[in-house]
């Protein structure tokens, strides 16, 4: 049976050229169902030039973290499979399709691309210190979840909507340490894990701080790691939740947002 498709690409302030042209990879490439942009601290010039591709386009004025705005579009998806990927192209449209396979063909319910794996080719690499952290983190990761990965954070991941339905309220995280609680969640619930090795080119241009990127990941991969054990009812976790009043997750305060609109 024919699966549909849908790609979420999270996009803050993004050159709108380079976007276009990686809009019309990944459609040529996966011939998806819908492909949602959805754009953070959009000023009306973007707004108009982005809504010119053969896209669905949901703008926000202020920015409200990858993490949040990925969530918002797999919650307007009606698709079989959810899809997202960094708007600068740094996975390019094969290397997506690589990772949309493993969910395709149901040997995956997360498929997770990893510029970390032996298989990846990396075509330009980040700066010393992006890449040294990045590096740090990942062997930190790997050591603390159950889910052992070369790489959590590359912006190309995968997944059934089953999969979507079961980890959606467990997440919190709204920023980009959204990605390794997914993964943290996704594997506490035991759904079946694919990486799958990209080809990777590092873009010009980024927005985000290493030293305080890596902080808040630091700080959310410890956050993911305890709502993965509390997932697989792990007593001393239980404990620790039980003496705190934690946030609304990540759908929850969307839906707030929108009734207050």
């Amino acid at each position: 049976m024919t699966q549909t498709v849908g790609v979420v690409i999270p996009a803050y302030r993004p050159d709108v050229a380079l976007l276009g042209d990686y809009v019309r990879a990944l459609q040529e490439r996966l011939a998806p169902d819908v492909v949602r942009i959805e754009l953070d601290a959009a000023t009306p010039a973007v707004v108009e030039s982005v809504s010119t591709l053969p896209v669905e386009v949901n703008a926000v004025a202020h920015r409200r973290g990858k993490g949040t705005a990925i969530t918002a579009g797999f919650e307007a998806l009606d698709t079989d499979v959810l899809v997202f990927a960094d708007a600068d192209g740094s996975t390019p449209a094969d290397s997506i399709a690589d990772v949309l396979e493993p969910v395709l063909s149901g040997r995956a319910d997360l498929s997770v691309g990893s510029r970390r794996h032996p298989d990846a080719t990396v075509a330009s690499h980040q700066t010393f210190a992006r890449r040294y952290l990045g590096d740090g983190f990942a062997w930190i990761a790997r050591h603390l979840l159950d889910a052992k990965l070369y790489d959590y954070q590359c912006g190309a991941k995968a997944m059934t909507c089953e999969t979507w339905r079961s980890v959606r309220r467990h997440l919190y995280e709204p920023g980009f340490a959204w990605d390794i609680e997914l993964v943290a969640v996704a594997a506490a619930l035991g759904a079946r894990l694919a990486e799958v090795p990209v080809v990777w080119e590092d873009q010009p241009g980024s927005t985000v701080s290493p030293a305080y990127t890596t902080y808040r990941l630091g700080r959310g991969l410890l956050v993911a790691r305890h709502r993965a054990k509390l997932l697989a009812d792990d007593s001393l976790h239980e404990l620790l939740e039980s003496r705190r009043d934690g946030p609304p997750s990540l759908v929850d305060r969307l839906a707030a947002e929108a009734l207050d609109e």
